[in-house]
C-alpha cells in the first residue's frame, strides 16, 4: 500500500439498515482487526471527516441527513458505501420507503458489497477510500498550482495564454 499524507478520518452514517454492517464497521475498531494500524480514526464530527461511512438503503427521512453530512464535509472527501443496502438498496429496496442506495443521495466513490459485508472488507474499502482521496488532493493541489503559475503571468502573456497561443 502505498504510503498516505495522513490518517484518515471517518463519519458512520447509518441510513436505514438491519444494523449487520453497523456492528461489522464496529468489529473493524475492535483490537481484532485495528482499524487504527492504518492510521484510521472515527470520528463523529463531519466538519473533521475524510471519509463518509454509509450503511442501510436511503430513504426519504435519511436523504437529507446524508446530503448535509457530505456538504459539511471540508474538499476533498470520499464517501464509501458498506453493504449491499448502501450500494443499491439490497433486499429493502422493493420497500415504499426506499429510494436506493446511497448513490441516489451523493457521489459514491467505494462501493463494498456483502450482507452483512465482513471486517476484512470493509477496511479493504476504507483503505481504497483513502487512496481516492490522496487522488483528489493530488488533483486539487495542480488545480491550486495551476491557479498561482497563471495570477503571477504578466497580464500581456495570460491574454495570448487564453487565446492558445
Amino acid at each position: 500500500m502505498k504510503r498516505m499524507s495522513g490518517s484518515p478520518w471517518v463519519l458512520h452514517y447509518d441510513g436505514s439498515s438491519c444494523n449487520g454492517c453497523d456492528i461489522e464497521v464496529l468489529a473493524c475498531l475492535t483490537p481484532l482487526y485495528d482499524a487504527e494500524r492504518f492510521g484510521v480514526v472515527s470520528t463523529g464530527d463531519p466538519r473533521q471527516a475524510d471519509i463518509l461511512l454509509i450503511t442501510g438503503a436511503v430513504n426519504s427521512q435519511s436523504m437529507p441527513v446524508v446530503k448535509r453530512l457530505y456538504e459539511q464535509m471540508p474538499d476533498p472527501k470520499a464517501v464509501v458505501a458498506v453493504g449491499i443496502c448502501a450500494c443499491n438498496g439490497g433486499i429493502f429496496r422493493d420497500c415504499y420507503n426506499i429510494i436506493g442506495g446511497a448513490d441516489k443521495a451523493v457521489p459514491v466513490d467505494v462501493y463494498v458489497p456483502g450482507c452483512a459485508a465482513r471486517p476484512e472488507s470493509i477496511l479493504d474499502g476504507i483503505l481504497k477510500g483513502a487512496a481516492v482521496l490522496e487522488e483528489k488532493r493530488a488533483r486539487m493541489e495542480e488545480k491550486r498550482c495551476a491557479r498561482t503559475r497563471r495570477s503571477r503571468m504578466p497580464t500581456r502573456d495570460r491574454s495570448a495564454a487564453r487565446r492558445g497561443i
